[in-house]
């Protein structure tokens, strides 16, 4: 918190970080366009959102920024994942908006009648925002240059299973696509995983001759298997990535077009945003946003992080957040 306010410059907007979907919201008279954060076209998947925005926005044209969730029973927020399934059955809207319910909470106003507000400061276009959305919510906000209150609204958020906190420095602009130092994240840190590399895939672009897409798995205890929890091409420098294809090689088991399975020997420290249901994966469970952060060469396979620990610092996740259905973790086999 004190980095934050110190490039602030010691007073800072601090929001609740929700686990959704950013969008765009696109109004002229009473026709309503939604777009997601690259810009898809998404309006037929939340029909509520536009009857919403129609009934509420007192503007005749305006670009509103905001973060759909999806809810469960008591309201309180459901994973990223659950919202995701609002995307890709389109075709059932009515059913989806029955079984995943969902929430708009607003946060930046870019224009509005003629106006281009871009350049204005984010805490006039908070304030323009406003006055102009009716009824709809915006991100619950706190503006301090105290860092303890930072920390318990920090607290607060967490505990009712948001993600953690935006802070907006109050003077800034709006950049498209760019965060830059007027906007940071700041989330509650999950426990790091010790995980082995089961394969690799040779990348694209000036990546094309190494492998530098790995396949980082768990041990399971009742199999005694390395099961796969999930993949990423992040973390590693050039020079590490090149070192680590030619170490892979040399423990090759055999190709698969573009991929090579190895041995399970090297082991690597992994970072993730948070643990979610998958049937991509045999365990059931995938890494979200995962990243290495080190190699660990003082670890031997046998000192990887169990399945079984995965498991709980999964449900461990709903403590806070509405429980969906209860994941079947490993498929059959």
């Amino acid at each position: 918190m004190n980095h934050v306010l110190r490039e602030h410059g010691g007073e800072t907007a601090f929001e609740y970080k929700l686990d959704g979907a950013r969008v765009q919201i696109h109004k002229s008279k009473n026709k309503v366009r939604i777009y997601s954060r690259r810009l898809t076209d998404v309006t037929e998947s939340f029909p509520e959102i536009v009857q919403l925005t129609q009934n509420e926005v007192r503007a005749n044209e305006t670009i509103i920024e905001g973060e759909i969730i999806a809810v469960g029973a008591k309201g309180h927020p459901l994973p990223f994942q659950h919202l995701m399934r609002r995307f890709r059955r389109v075709h059932e809207v009515e059913e989806m908006a029955r079984r995943i319910p969902v929430e708009l909470y607003l946060f930046d106003l870019i224009y509005v009648d003629g106006q281009n507000l871009t350049a204005y400061s984010y805490v006039r276009r908070r304030n323009m925002l406003q006055e102009i959305v009716g009824n709809l919510p915006l991100t619950k906000q706190i503006v301090t240059g105290d860092p303890r209150e930072a920390e318990a609204f920090m607290k607060e958020a967490t505990s009712k299973g948001h993600e953690g906190l935006v802070s907006k420095k109050l003077d800034g602009p709006y950049v498209p696509g760019v965060r830059g130092k007027r906007w940071f994240k700041i989330k509650k840190s999950l426990e790091p995983l010790d995980l082995v590399i089961v394969a690799a895939e040779y990348g694209y672009g000036r990546r094309h001759n190494w492998l530098s897409d790995y396949y980082l798995a768990a041990l399971d205890l009742e199999s005694r298997e390395f099961l796969v929890v999930g993949k990423t091409f992040k973390g590693l420098t050039d020079q590490e990535i090149i070192n680590m294809t030619g170490r892979l090689k040399k423990i090759a088991i055999k190709e698969e077009h573009r991929k090579v399975v190895v041995s399970p020997r090297i082991v690597v420290e992994v970072a993730y945003n948070e643990i979610q249901r998958s049937l991509k994966y045999k365990c059931g469970m995938a890494l979200r946003f995962a990243r290495i952060t080190g190699i660990r060469d003082d670890k031997s396979p046998k000192d990887v992080d169990t399945i079984q620990r995965i498991r709980k610092i999964y449900e461990k996740q709903f403590e806070k957040k509405a429980r969906p259905a209860r994941a079947s973790f490993c498929l059959d086999r």
